[in-house]
Protein backbone atom coordinates (compact mmCIF):
# COMPACT_ATOMS: atom_id res chain seq x y z
CA UNK A 1 0.00 0.00 0.00
CA UNK A 2 1.08 3.24 -0.83
CA UNK A 3 2.39 6.14 1.85
CA UNK A 4 -0.47 8.39 2.31
CA UNK A 5 0.88 11.96 0.71
CA UNK A 6 0.51 14.87 2.89
CA UNK A 7 -1.63 17.45 2.11
CA UNK A 8 -2.02 21.25 2.34
CA UNK A 9 -4.45 24.35 2.10
CA UNK A 10 -3.29 27.43 -0.07
CA UNK A 11 -4.66 30.62 1.21
CA UNK A 12 -4.10 33.65 -0.86
CA UNK A 13 -6.17 36.48 -2.00
CA UNK A 14 -3.58 37.40 -5.23
CA UNK A 15 -4.51 34.57 -7.60
CA UNK A 16 -1.07 35.73 -9.33
CA UNK A 17 0.79 34.96 -6.20
CA UNK A 18 -1.30 31.98 -5.64
CA UNK A 19 -0.31 30.63 -8.93
CA UNK A 20 3.20 31.30 -8.42
CA UNK A 21 3.16 29.63 -4.86
CA UNK A 22 1.61 26.31 -6.33
CA UNK A 23 4.36 25.85 -8.64
CA UNK A 24 7.18 26.90 -6.37
CA UNK A 25 5.81 24.10 -4.27
CA UNK A 26 5.28 21.52 -6.67
CA UNK A 27 9.24 22.19 -7.56
CA UNK A 28 10.14 21.86 -3.59
CA UNK A 29 7.80 19.37 -2.58
CA UNK A 30 6.30 17.36 -5.31
CA UNK A 31 4.60 14.83 -3.05
CA UNK A 32 2.44 17.69 -1.17
CA UNK A 33 -1.02 17.34 -2.61
CA UNK A 34 -2.96 20.74 -2.69
CA UNK A 35 -6.66 20.16 -1.60
CA UNK A 36 -7.57 23.35 -1.86
CA UNK A 37 -6.44 27.31 -3.22
CA UNK A 38 -8.39 29.77 -1.12
CA UNK A 39 -8.98 33.71 -2.17
CA UNK A 40 -10.53 34.89 1.27
CA UNK A 41 -10.26 34.07 5.19
CA UNK A 42 -13.81 32.36 4.85
CA UNK A 43 -12.76 30.01 2.14
CA UNK A 44 -9.75 28.57 3.94
CA UNK A 45 -11.58 28.38 7.44
CA UNK A 46 -13.77 26.24 5.73
CA UNK A 47 -11.40 24.38 3.78
CA UNK A 48 -9.59 23.95 7.51
CA UNK A 49 -12.82 22.33 8.70
CA UNK A 50 -13.76 20.44 5.54
CA UNK A 51 -10.75 18.93 4.41
CA UNK A 52 -8.21 18.88 7.84
CA UNK A 53 -4.51 19.38 5.57
CA UNK A 54 -1.43 19.19 7.24
CA UNK A 55 -0.42 22.19 6.00
CA UNK A 56 -1.53 25.33 5.44
CA UNK A 57 0.15 28.04 3.70
CA UNK A 58 -1.66 31.18 4.95
CA UNK A 59 -1.26 35.00 3.71
CA UNK A 60 -1.51 37.37 6.97
CA UNK A 61 -3.69 39.96 5.34
CA UNK A 62 -6.94 38.54 3.39
CA UNK A 63 -10.47 40.00 3.10
CA UNK A 64 -13.03 38.15 5.42
CA UNK A 65 -10.72 36.76 7.71
CA UNK A 66 -7.08 37.05 8.26
CA UNK A 67 -4.49 34.86 8.10
CA UNK A 68 -3.85 35.27 12.00
CA UNK A 69 -7.59 34.81 12.53
CA UNK A 70 -7.54 31.45 10.28
CA UNK A 71 -4.04 30.56 12.30
CA UNK A 72 -5.82 30.88 15.59
CA UNK A 73 -8.24 27.99 14.04
CA UNK A 74 -5.51 25.88 12.93
CA UNK A 75 -3.59 25.95 16.45
CA UNK A 76 -2.78 22.77 17.50
CA UNK A 77 -4.40 20.81 14.55
CA UNK A 78 -2.61 21.91 10.96
CA UNK A 79 1.35 23.35 10.63
CA UNK A 80 1.32 26.70 9.53
CA UNK A 81 3.15 28.34 7.21
CA UNK A 82 2.56 31.96 6.92
CA UNK A 83 3.17 34.01 3.41
CA UNK A 84 3.65 37.91 4.14
CA UNK A 85 5.46 40.96 2.68
CA UNK A 86 5.52 42.12 6.16
CA UNK A 87 8.84 41.31 7.76
CA UNK A 88 7.90 42.33 11.50
CA UNK A 89 4.89 39.45 11.04
CA UNK A 90 8.00 37.22 9.58
CA UNK A 91 10.41 37.55 12.50
CA UNK A 92 8.00 37.44 15.29
CA UNK A 93 6.58 34.37 13.82
CA UNK A 94 9.70 32.79 13.24
CA UNK A 95 11.62 33.58 16.46
CA UNK A 96 8.92 31.69 18.35
CA UNK A 97 10.07 28.61 16.40
CA UNK A 98 6.44 27.18 16.17
CA UNK A 99 5.95 28.11 12.49
CA UNK A 100 7.51 29.17 9.54
CA UNK A 101 7.56 31.93 6.65
CA UNK A 102 7.64 33.12 3.37
CA UNK A 103 8.19 36.82 2.37
CA UNK A 104 6.98 38.09 -0.47
CA UNK A 105 8.32 38.36 -3.60
CA UNK A 106 8.53 34.54 -3.19
CA UNK A 107 11.43 32.97 -4.38
CA UNK A 108 12.33 28.90 -4.52
CA UNK A 109 15.06 29.08 -2.26
CA UNK A 110 12.99 30.21 0.50
CA UNK A 111 9.67 27.94 -0.49
CA UNK A 112 12.27 25.11 -0.42
CA UNK A 113 13.64 25.92 3.04
CA UNK A 114 9.98 26.33 4.55
CA UNK A 115 9.07 22.71 3.33
CA UNK A 116 12.30 21.42 4.60
CA UNK A 117 11.68 22.73 8.07
CA UNK A 118 7.36 21.52 7.58
CA UNK A 119 8.67 17.76 6.29
CA UNK A 120 10.60 17.75 10.03
CA UNK A 121 8.02 18.40 12.08
CA UNK A 122 4.89 16.61 10.35
CA UNK A 123 5.70 13.66 12.32
CA UNK A 124 4.98 15.63 15.24
CA UNK A 125 1.85 16.88 16.61
CA UNK A 126 1.42 20.37 15.11
CA UNK A 127 1.81 23.05 17.82
CA UNK A 128 0.07 25.54 19.77
CA UNK A 129 0.13 29.05 18.42
CA UNK A 130 -1.02 30.76 21.25
CA UNK A 131 1.90 32.84 22.03
CA UNK A 132 3.17 33.57 18.49
CA UNK A 133 -0.14 34.64 17.56
CA UNK A 134 -0.05 36.65 20.81
CA UNK A 135 3.06 38.26 19.44
CA UNK A 136 2.30 38.73 15.84
CA UNK A 137 -0.90 40.68 17.34
CA UNK A 138 1.38 42.88 19.49
CA UNK A 139 3.56 43.71 16.52
CA UNK A 140 0.90 44.40 14.11
CA UNK A 141 0.52 47.89 12.68
CA UNK A 142 -1.18 50.58 14.93
CA UNK A 143 -5.04 50.27 15.35
CA UNK A 144 -6.85 51.09 11.84
CA UNK A 145 -9.54 53.62 11.43
CA UNK A 146 -13.19 52.12 10.19
CA UNK A 147 -16.15 53.51 8.34
CA UNK A 148 -17.91 55.92 10.28
CA UNK A 149 -21.16 56.98 8.08
CA UNK A 150 -21.95 56.66 4.72
CA UNK A 151 -23.26 58.59 2.54
CA UNK A 152 -26.78 57.48 1.14
CA UNK A 153 -29.60 58.09 -1.38
CA UNK A 154 -32.87 57.91 0.31
CA UNK A 155 -35.68 59.10 -3.04
CA UNK A 156 -33.78 62.36 -4.40
CA UNK A 157 -32.23 63.44 -0.89
CA UNK A 158 -28.69 62.32 0.14
CA UNK A 159 -28.81 61.69 3.53
CA UNK A 160 -25.80 60.87 6.16
CA UNK A 161 -26.29 57.60 7.77
CA UNK A 162 -23.95 56.61 10.34
CA UNK A 163 -22.69 52.61 10.59
CA UNK A 164 -24.09 52.44 14.00
CA UNK A 165 -27.45 52.99 12.63
CA UNK A 166 -27.44 50.09 9.69
CA UNK A 167 -29.01 47.10 10.66
CA UNK A 168 -27.49 45.22 7.42
CA UNK A 169 -25.90 45.87 4.32
CA UNK A 170 -27.41 44.09 1.07
CA UNK A 171 -25.70 44.13 -2.77
CA UNK A 172 -29.05 44.84 -4.99
CA UNK A 173 -28.22 45.05 -9.10
CA UNK A 174 -25.34 48.01 -9.46
CA UNK A 175 -25.92 49.49 -5.81
CA UNK A 176 -26.34 48.30 -1.95
CA UNK A 177 -28.88 48.48 0.16
CA UNK A 178 -28.07 50.07 3.76
CA UNK A 179 -31.19 48.84 6.14
CA UNK A 180 -31.54 51.02 9.17
CA UNK A 181 -34.77 50.26 11.37
CA UNK A 182 -36.66 52.72 9.97
CA UNK A 183 -35.44 53.54 6.74
CA UNK A 184 -33.49 51.81 2.80
CA UNK A 185 -31.02 53.69 1.07
CA UNK A 186 -28.89 52.95 -1.90
CA UNK A 187 -25.12 53.21 -1.61
CA UNK A 188 -22.64 53.30 -4.20
CA UNK A 189 -19.80 50.87 -2.37
CA UNK A 190 -20.09 47.23 -3.00
CA UNK A 191 -19.87 44.27 -0.29
CA UNK A 192 -16.54 43.86 -0.91
CA UNK A 193 -15.61 47.71 -0.02
CA UNK A 194 -17.86 47.50 2.56
CA UNK A 195 -15.84 44.23 4.17
CA UNK A 196 -12.24 45.97 3.85
CA UNK A 197 -13.78 49.11 5.65
CA UNK A 198 -16.28 48.48 8.42
CA UNK A 199 -15.09 47.10 11.77
CA UNK A 200 -14.83 42.96 11.57
CA UNK A 201 -16.27 43.23 15.19
CA UNK A 202 -18.96 44.67 14.30
CA UNK A 203 -19.96 43.56 11.23
CA UNK A 204 -20.74 40.33 10.03
CA UNK A 205 -20.40 39.00 6.88
CA UNK A 206 -22.97 36.34 6.82
CA UNK A 207 -23.68 35.70 2.85
CA UNK A 208 -21.70 36.51 -0.33
CA UNK A 209 -25.05 39.62 -0.61
CA UNK A 210 -25.04 39.96 2.95
CA UNK A 211 -23.64 41.92 6.07
CA UNK A 212 -24.95 42.16 9.28
CA UNK A 213 -25.03 44.55 12.32
CA UNK A 214 -23.72 42.20 15.06
CA UNK A 215 -26.23 44.35 17.42
CA UNK A 216 -29.00 44.66 15.50
CA UNK A 217 -29.54 40.35 15.56
CA UNK A 218 -32.07 39.16 18.23
CA UNK A 219 -30.97 35.72 17.43
CA UNK A 220 -30.44 32.67 14.61
CA UNK A 221 -32.97 29.88 13.91
CA UNK A 222 -32.44 26.51 12.13
CA UNK A 223 -34.39 24.90 9.63
CA UNK A 224 -35.09 21.20 9.60
CA UNK A 225 -32.40 20.88 7.06
CA UNK A 226 -30.08 22.92 9.23
CA UNK A 227 -29.59 26.09 7.49
CA UNK A 228 -29.47 29.38 9.42
CA UNK A 229 -31.37 32.62 9.31
CA UNK A 230 -30.50 35.85 11.17
CA UNK A 231 -33.47 37.61 13.16
CA UNK A 232 -33.42 41.22 13.66
CA UNK A 233 -34.20 43.47 16.77
CA UNK A 234 -35.73 46.08 14.68
CA UNK A 235 -36.91 44.62 11.08
CA UNK A 236 -39.15 42.00 10.65
CA UNK A 237 -37.44 40.40 7.58
CA UNK A 238 -34.99 37.51 8.51
CA UNK A 239 -31.58 37.23 6.61
CA UNK A 240 -30.27 33.65 5.34
CA UNK A 241 -26.72 32.52 6.96
CA UNK A 242 -24.74 30.82 3.72
CA UNK A 243 -22.56 27.90 4.61
CA UNK A 244 -19.11 29.11 4.35
CA UNK A 245 -20.58 31.76 7.38
CA UNK A 246 -22.37 29.32 9.44
CA UNK A 247 -18.95 28.74 12.13
CA UNK A 248 -19.84 32.79 13.07
CA UNK A 249 -22.88 31.29 15.50
CA UNK A 250 -21.64 28.37 16.46
CA UNK A 251 -21.55 29.78 20.13
CA UNK A 252 -25.09 31.47 19.81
Amino acid sequence: MSERRPTAVLAEDEPVLRAQLIELLAGAWPELEIVAECADGFQAMRALDDLRPDVVFLDIQMPGLTGLEIARRASGSHHVVFVTAHDDHAVAAFEQGAVDYVMKPLSAARIATACARVKERLSAAPPDLARVLDALAARAAPARSYLRWINASLGAEVKLITVDEICYFQSDTKYTRAVTPASESLIRKSIKELLEELDPESFWQIHRSTIVNVAAIAGVSRDFAGRLTVKLKSRKETLPVSQPFAHRFRQM
